[in-house]
């Protein structure tokens, strides 16, 4: 395992190396000066200029891809230019609330597709298959923003059972049952297009499992239908599974932009809906390496338990 995770770890450096340059020359394409920004609409031109050699924009693009990265890797994130304060600090009281509502978002996602998948690819009921097919289609094709906002209408508006938005008054540690009130609906619409999608992914897999010769051995010795599922398919199409899981790790990362925008939560992707609408190009910048760097580390990491759960590809890693 220790042989197959160095095999995999200089393609995740190329990779961040190749995403830094190509997020820090992205970010300067971007029209529009931020120096110009500070300095106001009738700024002279002296004052712009002072403002570009304080910021350090006068260098040349080599000299400040070299100084940013500098700064990544000595922790240093730089500072924010129109938000204000120091970007390492926006990043940590905004992250200790993206971790919360994508764990809230994951593990339910998670739980639905380990509990309707298998009885998906098992049912020979044709309403439930039906039902199963249009939860599957509903929750994958309706946009994130729509169920957010019929979520919102009918929990927070016609029955006020749940908060619309915002995070508790004393914070995400203060009380429990509290918490879980604003995390329910910002939760719900982050997760369920993931589960409609792990739910599809893995019934398919199921099915195709289920298909296999050894399947059909185990059935033929007696073994009831839920254990042939559960015991034997289920182990078979996990390693395809966790795969899929790491890619839709990434995908509620991304989705939880804008969901923490509709819920007005203090996250990540309300900072990133800040430093653009503000063109504050510094925290956008870190925002971006950051969500790179984090979606690299969760392949890494399916990949390793894919390669533990699958021998053959710690064989072929090793090869």
């Amino acid at each position: 395992m220790t042989r197959y995770l160095l095999r995999r770890a200089p393609s995740a450096l190329v990779v961040l190396w190749l995403a830094s340059v190509l997020v820090f020359l992205l970010i300067r394409a971007i029209p529009g000066d931020a120096a110009a920004v500070l300095a106001g609409a009738d700024a002279a031109p002296g004052a712009v200029a002072a403002i570009r050699a304080e910021l350090g924009l006068d260098r040349s693009v080599v000299e400040q891809y070299l100084n940013w990265v500098g700064g990544l890797l000595a922790g240093d994130l730089g500072r924010s230019y129109l938000i204000g304060g120091d970007i390492a600090a926006l990043v940590a009281e905004g992250l200790g609330n993206t971790l919360a509502l994508t764990a809230a978002a994951l593990l339910p996602a998670v739980l639905t597709a380990l509990v309707l998948g298998p009885v998906w690819a098992s049912t020979r009921n044709p309403w439930v298959d039906r039902l199963l097919t249009g939860f599957h289609t509903a929750s994958v094709a309706l946009p994130t923003f729509v169920t957010g906002v019929l979520l919102i209408l009918v929990f927070g508006v016609f029955f006020r059972l749940l908060p619309t938005g915002g995070v508790p008054p004393d914070g995400l540690l203060d009380r429990v049952d509290i918490t879980a009130q604003y995390l329910v609906l910002p939760a719900v619409c982050l997760a369920l297009p993931v589960a409609g999608v792990l739910t599809g992914f893995l019934a398919e897999t199921l099915r195709g499992e289920l298909r296999q010769d050894y399947v059909t051995t185990v059935r033929a010795a007696g073994v009831r239908e839920r254990e042939v599922v559960v015991r034997h398919a289920l182990r078979g199409a996990l390693p395809v599974a966790v795969t899929t899981l790491g890619l839709q790790t990434g995908a509620l990362l991304g989705g939880a932009v804008l969901v923490e925008s509709i819920f007005a939560w203090p996250g990540l992707g309300l900072l990133v809906e800040q430093g653009i609408t503000r063109r504050d190009y510094p925290v956008v910048q870190v925002l971006l390496m950051l969500s790179v760097t984090v979606f690299v580390l969760v392949q890494l990491l399916t990949d390793v338990a894919h390669a533990y759960l699958d021998p053959r590809v710690r064989l072929g890693g090793r090869r």
